[in-house]
C-alpha cells in the first residue's frame, strides 16, 4: 500500500466558488441577489410532465437533522448551509391502477456556490418519503461535509409514492417500476433541466450516493443509467433485496422455533439470544479472530479467514443455541441445502445494539419487534412475491417452491448485473463500502457478486472497488471505525484519477478506543498490522 500521507487521508471541506467568496461584498450581495432571482422564476418552469409545487430561497443558516436518517443512513448532526435554492415538485402525478394518486416527489437544493456537480442522494427502505437534500455522507458516524455544503447541487426523491412502511404501492405497476429503478432516470432529468435553468450550464460531474436501499438504487445507477452518472457511492447495498427478504423469512422462521416461552406459554423471540449470548458468542468471535489481521485490538480486518464456529462457546450457551447460530448464519437454505440466499460472516458487531434492532429486537411480548418481522414480513408479502399474497404467512414460506415467486420482482427489482461496460468506458467510478456485521444484506453475498463482477469484467477493480467495513452493522453502528469519507475518494477518483488504495476510517460511537484510526482497503485486501502505533493509519498497510 502506498504510504499514508496527509494528501492521501480525507478531508472535509466546503467547495467554494468565485461567486460566492472570491468577490467584493457588494458583488457578493449583487451576484446572490440575482441567484434568488433565478432560483424564484424556477416557479414558471415548464418541463414535460412535471409540476414544481414550491420555491423557495433559504438564505442561509442552521438545518435540522434528517427525520429519516433510520432509513437513509444519514448523521443526525445539525448542518450549517450556505444561501441556496429549495424546489419541490413532482413528476408523472396520475391515478394508479388502485385507484390512489400517484407522482414521483423529489425536492432539489441549488447552492449559491455551486462546484459544477450534481449529487442524487438516495432512500432508505421502502422509501415512500422526501428527505432532505443535502447529501450526508451515508453512514451514520460520519463526521465528514455533506455534498450541499461542498457546493453540489443535490436532489432526493421518494420514488414515486408515499409511505414509508407502506408496500401497498406494488398494486400498481408503474409504481413498482419507478420504486425498482425507473424514477431515478425521471428525476435525474429534471433535476439536470432545473439546474442549467439555474445556473445557465450543465453539471461537469454527476454521482449517486446512498446506503440500503439508497446504495441499491446507487448500483442502478451505474447499471441503468450509465450515460447520466460518472461515479457512485453504495453504501451496505440491498442490492439483491428480493432474495434478502427470502433470508429475513428465513431467520424469523428460525428465532421463532428456538424462541423460549414465558409464563403464558408465549413464544418471546427477543429471548432466542439473550445479551448475554451474544456478548459470549462476540468475545469468542474476537479471541479467535481478532489478531489474524496481525494486532488484536477489537478489529477483525481479516474477517474472511475467521474460523469461528458456534460450538466453540457450546459450554456457555447450549446446544439449542448453537443449532440455531447455525442455521442463522448458514444463510436461507432449500431441501436440498442449497443456499437461496447468503450465509454470513461472524464478526464482532453481533452483539450491538444494531444487529438486535433487525433480527430479534427487545420485545418481552408474543408480537416481535425486530425490524425484520415488523418491516421484512410486509415487504415480503405485498410487494417482493407474485402474485401480491398479503394473507400469505411467511412462517410457512417454503424455501423449495415459495423462492421462485420473487424471480419476477428481482428480475427488475435488484441491482446485480455485471455487464457495465458503458459505465466502465465513460470512466464511471464505483466505490461500495459494506459492514462486515450488517444484520439485513449479507457480506458474503456483496462479496460474491463483487468476484463475479471481476469474473466477467476486465480489470473491474479499475471502476468498481469494494470496502468492507468491520463491526459495522447496518449503514453505520456497532463496534466500528464508521467515521470515513467516501464522497471525497470518489471525487479524487473521478476529477483526478487517484483510485482509493485505501479510504481511512476513524472511530464510531459505539468503538471503545475513541483513538483508533485505520485504512478500509479494497477488496480483496486486507488492512495489516506491521508495526508502530496501534492506533494510526500509518501501521497498517492493506495486503
Amino acid at each position: 500500500m502506498k504510504n499514508l500521507t496527509k494528501s492521501a487521508l480525507f478531508i472535509s471541506f466546503v467547495c467554494t466558488s468565485p461567486l460566492a467568496l472570491s468577490a467584493p461584498d457588494d458583488s457578493k450581495t449583487e451576484a446572490l441577489q440575482k441567484l434568488e432571482q433565478q432560483c424564484n422564476a424556477l416557479k414558471d418552469s415548464n418541463i414535460l410532465n412535471t409540476s414544481i409545487k414550491s420555491v423557495k430561497w433559504f438564505a442561509g443558516g442552521n438545518l435540522p437533522p434528517d427525520e429519516q436518517a433510520s432509513f437513509t443512513g444519514a448523521s443526525n448532526s445539525n448542518i450549517e448551509a450556505a444561501p441556496h435554492c429549495v424546489v419541490n415538485g413532482e413528476i408523472e402525478k396520475r391515478i394508479g391502477a388502485d385507484g390512489k394518486e400517484y407522482a414521483i416527489g423529489f425536492q432539489l437544493r441549488l447552492p449559491s456556490n455551486w462546484n459544477n456537480k450534481f449529487l442524487f442522494q438516495g432512500g432508505g427502505g421502502l422509501d415512500g418519503f422526501i428527505a432532505p437534500a443535502i447529501g450526508s455522507i451515508p453512514a451514520h458516524g460520519s463526521t465528514a461535509t455533506p455534498a450541499l455544503m461542498r457546493g453540489y447541487a443535490v436532489v432526493s426523491m421518494d420514488s414515486g409514492h408515499t409511505g414509508a412502511r407502506d408496500p401497498s404501492f406494488a398494486k400498481d405497476q408503474q409504481a413498482r417500476l419507478n420504486f425498482a429503478y425507473a424514477s431515478t432516470g425521471k428525476v435525474t432529468t429534471v433535476a439536470k433541466q432545473l439546474i442549467e435553468q439555474m445556473y445557465k450550464e450543465q453539471p461537469k460531474h454527476s454521482y449517486f450516493m446512498g446506503c440500503s436501499n439508497g446504495g441499491r438504487e446507487a448500483m442502478h445507477a451505474a447499471m441503468r443509467y450509465p450515460l447520466e452518472f460518472d461515479g457512485v457511492v453504495a453504501g451496505n447495498p440491498g442490492f439483491r433485496l428480493s432474495y434478502a427478504a427470502v433470508g429475513e423469512a428465513w431467520d424469523n422462521q428460525q428465532f421463532m422455533k428456538y424462541a423460549p416461552t414465558n409464563e403464558q406459554g408465549e413464544k418471546i423471540v427477543a429471548n432466542s439470544l439473550t445479551q448475554e449470548d451474544l456478548d459470549i458468542v462476540s468475545k469468542a468471535v474476537l479471541k479467535r479472530c481478532d489478531a489474524k489481521d496481525g494486532l488484536a485490538d477489537g478489529v477483525i480486518n481479516a474477517w474472511e479467514a475467521c474460523d469461528f464456529k458456534p460450538e466453540m462457546v457450546e459450554k456457555e450457551i447450549g446446544k439449542d443455541k448453537v443449532a440455531l447460530l447455525n442455521a442463522v448464519f448458514g444463510g436461507a437454505k432449500n431441501s436440498r441445502g442449497e443456499n437461496v440466499y447468503a450465509s454470513w460472516p461472524y464478526d464482532a458487531g453481533i452483539n450491538s445494539k444494531g444487529w438486535r434492532a433487525w433480527k430479534i429486537g427487545d420485545s418481552q411480548t408474543a408480537v416481535p419487534n425486530g425490524r425484520n418481522f415488523t418491516m421484512g414480513v410486509e415487504s415480503l408479502t405485498n410487494y417482493f412475491m407474485m402474485p401480491i399474497s398479503p394473507d400469505f404467512d411467511p412462517m410457512q414460506f417454503d424455501f423449495d417452491k415459495d423462492t421462485q415467486k420473487v424471480a419476477q420482482i428481482a428480475g427488475m427489482n435488484d441491482a446485480d448485473e455485471t455487464e457495465l461496460t458503458t459505465f466502465q468506458a465513460r470512466g464511471g467510478k464505483m466505490i461500495i463500502f459494506e459492514g462486515v456485521s450488517d444484520p439485513v444484506f449479507s457480506a458474503h453475498d456483496l462479496r460474491d457478486w463483487y468476484n463475479k463482477l471481476n469474473q466477467d469484467m476486465k480489470d473491474a477493480n479499475q471502476f468498481a472497488r469494494v470496502f468492507m467495513v468491520p463491526g459495522m452493522t447496518h449503514c453505520g453502528g456497532g463496534p466500528t471505525l464508521e467515521n470515513f469519507d467516501p464522497l471525497t475518494a470518489l471525487e479524487q477518483w473521478t476529477d483526478e484519477n487517484k483510485a482509493p488504495d485505501f479510504i481511512l476510517a476513524k472511530a464510531g460511537e459505539e468503538f471503545p478506543n475513541k483513538e483508533k484510526e485505520m485504512p478500509l482497503c479494497p477488496y480483496p485486501q486486507v488492512a495489516t498490522y506491521k508495526g508502530g502505533d496501534k492506533n494510526k493509519a500509518s501501521s497498517f498497510e492493506c495486503r
